[in-house]
């Protein structure tokens, strides 16, 4: 306890008995004052404390969502990165299918390349076999026209009563080929023969070829024309048609009268 100058100058004056009661009560006012300044203070500490502690408390549960929403997050994160995983390893497939595919295309190509080269050297090689075909048709006509050179005269003379005055020539008349051409008689009257030779007679086409050269041949001469067809195989419709417009039709196996 503290007491002022002026007090204890006032205190000096009084009795020592009184003096006594007064430093007692003094003190005893004193004493009661730091108790209630004490209490109101601890009062106040209590209250700051219980704030404090409620907001420790909604500060723990602050950063205990914190926590459950880091730990989401990790987990959202761990997800994705698994997510990411995959889409790399799809990517991955993706790609490696991409080059197989690229590999069987080309694969495909150097196929088709080979596929085009054996087709070139086919068509090639038809080429060459209609070539050679078709020199075979030129020979075998060739050689159907020699023979009929050689043994028609004999055979129009037995069948027909037409006499060949000289040989039967290959001959060009109004810019048409003549494979078979001779002056001959029938019936003591002159006639012109003209014929072509064809190793199949199996087209009514092929008809419109000798009345062309019929009418060709008959422009340049005033005997009548005996028109004549040789062949090694007539179809019976065509001969039909061939004898119904007087046209003479010898087949190579009738050579002999």
């Amino acid at each position: 306890m503290t007491l002022s100058v002026s007090l204890i100058r006032k205190l000096e004056r009084v009795a020592p008995e009184m003096r006594d009661v007064l430093l007692t009560l003094v003190e005893e006012v004193e004493r009661n004052r730091e108790e209630s300044v004490t209490k109101r203070e601890f009062n106040e500490l209590k209250e700051i404390v219980a704030r404090l502690a409620k907001g420790q408390e909604e500060l723990t549960r602050t950063v205990t969502d914190l926590v459950e929403a880091q730990k989401r997050t990790d987990q959202t994160l761990g997800e994705l990165a698994e997510a990411q995983k995959r889409t790399e390893q799809r990517l991955g497939e993706l790609a490696q299918a991409q080059r197989h595919t690229e590999q069987q295309l080309g694969e495909l190509a150097e196929a088709q390349k080979r596929t085009e080269e054996g087709m070139q050297e086919m068509s090639r090689g038809l080429g060459k076999n209609r070539e050679q075909i078709g020199g075979l048709s030129r020979s075998v006509a060739y050689a159907l026209e020699n023979e009929a050179y050689r043994k028609l005269p004999a055979f129009l003379a037995a069948r027909h009563g037409i006499r060949v005055r000289e040989r039967i020539i290959r001959a060009e008349m109004a810019d048409q080929e003549i494979n078979l051409f001779a002056q001959a008689t029938r019936d003591d009257q002159d006639v012109v023969l003209v014929g072509e030779s064809v190793l199949r007679l199996d087209d009514l086409s092929k008809l419109r070829k000798i009345r062309d050269k019929l009418e060709a041949v008959q422009a340049l001469f005033d005997q009548p024309v005996v028109p004549i067809i040789v062949t090694h195989f007539v179809r019976p419709k065509v001969l039909e048609t061939a004898l119904a417009a007087g046209i003479i039709v010898v087949q190579s196996f009738e050579w002999e009268p």
